[in-house]
């Protein structure tokens, strides 16, 4: 940041998560990662490695979520959470892989929820995602004009 910037800001204090059966695991590690930081962590479920659709535990989400705050979603690939979660006009979701990724989806896309492949990230790289994800301003300008394309009707 320069001298004379300023800088907005925003870090929400709640965290909500929500996976199948394939992203238990990796949201059990990250659930105790961001409550040691000093998070609420909202867990929709799933509660266990039991086998589970991802798209119940999206819309369970997707019914109470506030679109100000931020999400995190996991299922094996990511691909199915991302695709369930964007079916609702208030969640902005991103499938993201690693770090640059995750904050490129808040910084160009305003993305609410982050999706992750549980099957096919360590501990540490969905931490690394996470905190890009959470640490990352929308930087608005071009890519509001952008966002505001994403709906036929404008909205």
């Amino acid at each position: 940041m320069r001298i004379g910037e300023k800088k907005i800001p925003y870090l929400t204090v709640r965290i909500w998560m929500a996976s199948d059966h394939a992203g238990f695991a990796l949201k059990a590690h990250l659930k105790g990662y961001l409550t040691a930081q000093g998070y609420e962590v909202i867990d929709i479920g799933t509660h266990s490695e039991e086998s589970t659709d991802y798209p119940i535990w999206v819309h369970a989400l997707a019914k109470e979520f506030p679109p100000e705050e931020r999400a995190i979603l996991i299922c094996g690939s990511g691909n199915g959470v991302c695709m369930t979660a964007n079916r609702y006009p208030h969640l902005r979701a991103a499938l993201a892989w690693n770090s640059e990724i995750a904050r490129l989806a808040r910084a160009h896309n305003n993305a609410n929820v982050l999706c992750l492949p549980g099957r096919f990230l360590t501990p540490e790289e969905a931490e690394q995602a996470v905190e890009a994800f959470l640490h990352t301003e929308f930087e608005g300008g071009r890519h509001e004009r952008r966002l505001q394309q994403l709906n036929p009707s404008g909205l």
